[in-house]
């Protein structure tokens, strides 16, 4: 990794990708040179779309370990590497299998709905996946009457209940980005940009969507932007959404939310940004790291993925 300088990684990337029939898949918080290598950058709705249909025989996630996970269990049959195994999730690592076995035993009678931010194990113990983009559709398209255990993002859920008015019991884990987000340095840089409007991921914390003028996901959050007539947002999501927000709208101004403790001003996910050009390098041309998941916790996590991609292609979303 010393020659470090006298490599053109992103004419070598392209190169094995051409090489290896292999796609890259970014997600929206991957710096903007991966986002800018990548075969399609999306939200995690997106991702899981294409990672069920592609013609590569390999699929390079430029994300976090739950991503690719999900993309193994939606092509079973093709390899899927992870740049770095480390690239984990503070959500995700905050519903484990065992736990969340014993909550399930103690709130039986409910359907399980569990974000895509979660391990195989669990999405294995749902009913029905789901993602910030489809979330409320989801849950609407449940029969009223059922009663949901909603898991692991504690706001989002609540945000669910609040546009749903369902009988939901919430897990209570939460996204370290979009839990810290500051509601005073919001409040400050309204002040100082009067005509900005506030977007927000529902991942946040009430009082921070209270205040926003718009909530989504980071698709919903870059599409408002582009059909929007405002030309400056403050923005509550990972730092990394502002790539593709700069791109399509290249008059606008785009303004990062920092989070309550920081000396770096940043909110950028550790874990999103731990993949970097060198790493797909180094993965796709000695094709490891790979993600391998039992064929048992694939079949059952395959079940609600599929039963949420269907609801979501017949809503047309």
């Amino acid at each position: 990794m010393n020659n470090r300088e006298n490599i053109d990684f992103f004419s070598e990337i392209n190169r094995l990708k051409k090489e290896k029939n292999a796609i890259i898949l970014a997600h929206y918080y991957q710096t903007g040179d991966i986002q800018d290598i990548a075969d399609f950058v999306g939200d995690s709705l997106g991702l899981s779309q294409k990672a069920a249909s592609n013609d590569a025989d390999i699929i390079v996630f430029a994300g976090v370990k739950f991503m690719a996970e999900t993309a193994k269990i939606l092509s079973p049959g093709k390899k899927v590497l992870l740049p770095d195994m480390n690239a984990g999730c503070s959500l995700a690592d905050s519903c484990r299998a065992k736990d969340f076995k014993k909550f399930l035993r103690d709130n039986t009678g409910r359907t399980v709905v569990t974000y895509v931010n979660t391990t195989a194990e669990i999405k294995a113990l749902s009913d029905i996946i789901c993602t910030s983009s489809n979330a409320v559709h989801i849950v609407n398209s449940l029969p009223h009457e059922e009663k949901i255990i909603f898991a692991p993002d504690r706001n989002l859920g609540n945000y669910v209940i609040n546009k749903t008015g369902r009988d939901i019991i919430l897990w209570n884990g939460t996204c370290h980005v979009h839990e810290e987000f500051s509601l005073e340095a919001i409040l400050k840089m309204k002040a100082d940009n009067k005509d900005a409007k506030i977007i927000v991921h529902p991942e946040c914390e009430l009082p921070v969507r209270m205040v926003a003028d718009y909530i989504g996901s980071t698709t919903g959050l870059l599409k408002f932007t582009e059909r929007d007539d405002a030309d400056t947002y403050i923005v509550a999501t990972e730092p990394g959404i502002i790539h593709q927000m700069i791109k399509k709208n290249p008059g606008k101004k785009f303004l990062p939310v920092p989070p309550v403790d920081s000396t770096c001003g940043c909110s950028e996910c550790n874990f999103m940004k731990l993949i970097t050009m060198e790493k797909i390098y180094h993965c796709l041309k000695n094709e490891k790291p790979e993600i391998n998941v039992s064929r048992k916790i694939m079949e059952e996590a395959r079940k609600p993925i599929i039963r949420m991609m269907e609801i979501s292609d017949k809503l047309g979303l």
